[in-house]
């Protein structure tokens, strides 16, 4: 089950299986959080924008296939559950062309082709793809998913975007790129199109009987046959179900529609907070959505985003933030505001002050707006302090301090209610990874917070998450 139990309210009260939290939730049992769940957030050379330039990174890392072996067994020792990259189906510019130079983030690697190699060499931590539902195409994708996930065993996952930048339209030879409200709506009905793919093969369709000759049960193989308002797809996916079922599906976003869209459909969600009350209200929030579409608060984990910034002293911790803020050209820091503000406007204003007002963030923009100018007003950042904190991880929560400060905050916001786990997203990489691992995981586990040993061999079991049931196989119970 994903939850430890605690000191059980009603005496001699014990039960085992994926019913149990329920019965004990519907007895009023009190329960105590079940260890933090976590993730390593790889971003090439670290999170934080100027991180290329930083020694303890690898400037040629987004292509280096020996960085990120290093990375995932860097995890993998630290006993993470999962490992996770952002991707975009295209460059996202902003800023001007000299800012456009300076940014070390132009080449990476494809995520699922990334996973695949390294799956071979790991064996416990799971694999967090990114794969869009407004470019991808639904079949193309659920058979490159079920693929990583045999590949690996049973540790594959998607993480669901509908692609918020605008300027990659033109890679896909559309006029323009669709609005919210349809690329939440298409993705609703892409999820469900992957996931009737996956379940194509019953569990036991493929026999493999020497002896008969018989290779499959043909009475255990399923047509799609769908057809909806975005998709038309026939179906059967040409791969065996799925280890794991499915695929863990992850959801990474904060706007009205993407906690809709991670209430029906995700088992985790990534997140980017910064105060406390914040990641309580959307924790409750989301999890709060659920329930209309049949689905327990436990089913989601929620995952909000946390940069450490370590030192064995908190006089070193601020002094290796103060080395890296040091490495921000002006016109990167300036670069990241003008998704904000216009960016001539910006370069006309005193760095040095609060800027002369607060842009109201347009509807269905990414949330991650809201989360910034909200920050803004309420610190009273002057513009060069508001780049240099957004240098750091885009607007997430950063934190500098000892391991035992680290391990403080995060356990805060995991026994109030704001958080299931977290996304760790080191500043340098390698550097900040191996730091966390040294550090901070032992810190955690002195607390009784993290695990001491992988509990299972896929994603799902060291999540505590179910695997499903197929469709077709539920529906025949029901029958």
């Amino acid at each position: 089950a994903p939850w430890e139990l605690g000191n059980v309210a009603t005496a001699g009260l014990a039960c085992t299986g994926p019913g149990c939290l329920k019965t004990l939730f519907a007895q009023g049992t009190q329960m105590t959080q079940r260890k933090l769940r976590l993730g390593a957030f790889l971003m090439a050379t670290g999170h934080h924008i100027a991180a290329w330039r930083h020694p303890g990174s690898e400037a040629d890392a987004g292509i280096n296939i020996d960085h990120y072996i290093a990375l995932a067994k860097t995890a993998e020792r630290g006993l993470f559950d999962q490992v996770f990259v952002a991707d975009s189906p295209g460059i996202k510019h902003t800023g001007d062309e000299e800012s456009f130079s300076r940014q070390g983030r132009m080449s990476h690697f494809e995520p699922v082709t990334l996973w695949a190699a390294l799956s071979a060499v790991t064996q416990h931590i799971g694999f967090v793809a990114t794969a869009s539902t407004t470019y991808e195409d639904p079949f193309l994708l659920a058979r490159k998913f079920a693929s990583l996930d045999h590949l690996s065993k049973g540790r594959a996952a998607w993480n669901v975007v509908t692609t918020s930048a605008d300027s990659v339209h033109g890679n896909f030879g559309l006029a323009a790129h669709p609005d919210p409200a349809v690329r939440y709506e298409r993705a609703h009905e892409f999820v469900e199109v992957v996931k009737g793919l996956w379940d194509s093969f019953d569990d036991d369709a493929l026999v493999r009987d020497r002896a008969s000759g018989v290779y499959f049960d043909p009475q255990k193989l399923h047509k799609l046959n769908h057809v909806g308002k975005h998709l038309k797809v026939e179906g059967p996916l040409n791969i065996e179900r799925p280890p794991q079922g499915y695929p863990v599906i992850v959801q990474a976003g904060s706007s009205e529609d993407g906690k809709e869209l991670a209430a029906a459909t995700a088992e985790a969600i990534f997140t980017a907070w910064t105060s406390l009350a914040e990641a309580q209200a959307f924790y409750r929030d989301v999890k709060g959505r659920m329930a209309k579409y049949g689905r327990w608060p436990e089913e989601l984990l929620v995952l909000p985003g946390i940069s450490p910034v370590i030192g064995r002293t908190q006089q070193e911790a601020e002094a290796k933030w103060a080395e890296l803020q040091a490495l921000i050209h002006p016109s990167v820091g300036l670069a990241t505001l003008a998704p904000f503000w216009p960016l001539d406007e910006l370069q006309r204003w005193d760095l040095d002050a609060p800027p002369p007002y607060y842009p109201e963030p347009p509807k269905g923009v990414n949330s991650r707006a809201h989360v910034v100018i909200e920050l803004a007003r309420r610190e009273g950042y002057t513009l060069r302090q508001l780049y240099e904190y957004l240098a750091g991880a885009r607007g997430h929560w950063v934190v500098i301090g000892t391991p035992e400060t680290i391990a403080d905050r995060m356990q805060e916001w995991s026994e109030n209610g704001a958080a299931d786990g977290f996304n760790i997203m080191p500043p340098v990489l390698p550097q900040s990874l191996d730091e966390f691992v040294d550090l901070v995981i032992p810190e955690l586990q002195r607390r009784g917070l993290f695990r001491t040993a992988y509990e299972g061999r896929t994603l799902r079991e060291n999540l505590g998450l179910a695997r499903p049931e197929s469709r077709y196989a539920h529906a025949a119970k029901a029958a």
